[in-house]
């Protein structure tokens, strides 16, 4: 990459901060233009992947995109401490460089992006604790988008036969691959779409629909997005379509709010759309799914730097009402991990303890190192996406007296408390679900059978992706409001092929079973599937609940045949939405 107008190392003393800045904010914008320019190439590239079945090309540009934004922001920051020497860490000069930089991105449709690139390479350079509204965009310097400034979606118009509406939709050259039957799909996906109008009061006379002007793609799915109109009244809606041996096919018709929303979830790697700007498409998207924060949105597009920022601004709102404090939050406490929360909010934080029990092998190295693989690793809509923060800045009137105990005793090191600040030098913060033991406990008999059923289903989806969670504990998984199981805690996770799967071997003599300890060798990654129920703390019932649901997790053959497919590089099917949003069944 070559920046703009460099200055010699040895004149940079005599310069003026406004000659400076004017150099390195154009710096900035050429890296972030960089960005994005990579950003669109690859995302691009998806519709190609999904016409050609070319899953793991998908799965690697996936992956590619996830590490565009740290790659370019190193070789930004490297040429501006390069260039600014020993004025570097030079205030008055980042005062004006943002106040340069907010000039030039004035006009621009992609300027909310574009501050929080400029936020990434100061918080590199000075490791700023809380926030300084000088260097950083704390708050944007621009308005907002009126909630109507959407994108420009395609129209398509009704008339007596839904099917031909659909039909119409589906025959758009939406991606460069022939459908199986177009005319067959059309016509069952127009009868689940007139089903659910005259269920909700219409007329079933579909006026038209628009589409969002671009296919959503993730791992082997792509869906395009809308709203069907019947007498004025919008009813959103989703086309789930795989691309099989026998052509495209629609494989699910979504018309429920939550199954729109579960697809773009917070468990759920990242979606690739050829559509810009951001913003726009956020606010499309927002009209499918209006309880869906903004935050998730960025981050569910790809943009997850600036998801991050809607996130932390978000909470500095919350911070604004009186009386909200935060807390440790419900649940067994980790051995690894303070996580606390405000019980107004959704979100929660997670800092890592300064020591662990001994029967915890981990140190917070590891620790990081497996968020990052939840991170870069397709999530299976079954792993919470952490977002990682340092050096948040909170009033200390805000915390509890027994949550300020606790980060002096445990996590002195990450957390830092003075007379009237707390600085959390590291966190990871979450969406807030109910810990899986404290929902069964509570729930009726048939939702808490329905949670464990689906508990198996979260650590099959898990091992279909490639992970295993390590402890196998209701205390490591949380149900979402949508009711799905998913997996939060990470200390133990890994990659479902370095784990050993073994049989439990029978005892030499009678009192073997009886002993203490194991009387034959285990390895740090060995584990015994039979004894998967032994440790779930379930009640009987619930426990032949998930026996009967999912009897293939306590079988080791079952676990080295997913190792197996995993290591020959297939990419199975896991499915954001219910067997019965399905066309067909298999």
């Amino acid at each position: 990459m070559a920046y703009p107008d460099p200055v010699a190392r040895d004149g940079v003393r005599d310069l003026s901060p406004s000659r400076l800045a004017n150099v390195a904010a154009n710096a900035v914008l050429e890296a972030f233009e960089s960005y994005q320019d990579g950003f669109v190439s690859i995302s691009h590239r998806a519709r190609q992947r999904f016409s050609r079945r070319d899953w793991a090309g998908a799965v690697a540009d996936d992956a590619e995109r996830l590490d565009l934004y740290g790659c370019v922001i190193d070789q930004v920051e490297e040429h501006v401490r390069r260039t600014l020497g020993q004025r570097v860490a030079d205030a008055l000069v980042w005062t004006s460089t943002k106040a340069v930089y907010s000039g030039l991105i004035t006009g621009r449709e992609d300027w909310e992006l574009a501050e929080t690139f400029f936020n990434s390479v100061t918080r590199r350079v000075f490791a700023t604790v809380g926030v300084d509204g000088d260097i950083e965009f704390v708050d944007s310097d621009f308005e907002a988008p009126s909630p109507d400034g959407g994108l420009a979606c395609r129209w398509f118009e009704g008339g007596p036969d839904p099917a031909l509406l659909l039909e119409a939709v589906l025959r758009h050259p939406w991606f460069d691959a022939p459908y199986e039957d177009a005319g067959r799909d059309a016509r069952l996906a127009a009868e689940r779409l007139t089903a659910h109008v005259w269920s909700a009061g219409g007329s079933g006379r579909i006026e038209g629909a628009e589409i969002i002007p671009a296919p959503f793609f993730r791992r082997k799915g792509a869906y395009l997005l809308g709203r069907m109109f019947d007498a004025g009244r919008a009813f959103p809606f989703a086309l789930a379509l795989l691309n099989t041996e026998r052509g495209v096919a629609v494989d699910a018709v979504l018309t429920d709010q939550d199954d729109i929303s579960i697809l773009f979830s917070f468990t759920r790697s990242h979606l690739s759309v050829d559509a810009a700007p951001a913003h726009r498409l956020v606010v499309s998207l927002k009209t499918l799914m209006p309880r869906k924060p903004i935050a998730e949105l960025y981050i569910a597009i790809g943009h997850h730097k600036h998801g991050k920022t809607e996130l932390y601004r978000d909470i500095l709102h919350h911070l604004r009402e009186p009386g909200e404090r935060f807390q440790l939050a419900p649940g067994t406490p980790g051995m690894v991990m303070v996580v606390f929360t405000m019980p107004g909010h959704d979100v929660v934080f997670k800092v890592i303890r300064d020591r662990f029990p001994a029967i915890k092998p981990t140190t917070a190295h590891g620790i990081r190192k497996s968020y990052r693989l939840v991170f870069r690793h397709d999530r299976a809509g079954r792993l919470v996406e952490a977002q990682e923060f340092e050096h948040l800045e909170f009033d200390r009137a805000r915390f509890a007296p027994e949550l300020i105990e606790e980060f002096r005793r445990d996590a002195d090191r990450t957390v830092g408390v003075t007379g009237d600040a707390v600085i959390v030098h590291h966190a990871y913060v979450e969406r807030r679900v109910t810990p899986l033991d404290l929902y069964v406990r509570g729930a009726p008999e048939e939702a808490a059978a329905a949670a464990v059923a689906d508990f198996g289903q979260a650590v099959k989806d898990l091992a279909t992706s490639g992970i295993f969670p390590g402890e196998l504990l209701p205390k490591n998984f949380g149900v979402t409001r949508h009711g799905r199981v998913v997996c939060y805690d990470y200390d133990e996770l890994g990659l479902v092929t370095d784990f050993c799967f073994r049989p439990l071997p029978q005892a030499r003599a009678e009192d073997d079973d009886l002993a203490e300890e194991a009387w034959f060798g285990v390895g740090p990654r060995d584990v015994f599937p039979e004894e998967f129920s032994r440790f779930l703390g379930l009640t009987p019932a619930l426990r032949d609940v998930l026996e009967r649901s999912h009897p293939e997790l306590w079988q080791v053959d079952y676990w080295r045949e997913i190792q197996a497919r995993v290591r020959s590089g297939e990419i199975m099917d896991i499915f954001p939405y219910n067997s019965s949003r399905r066309l067909r069944e298999g």
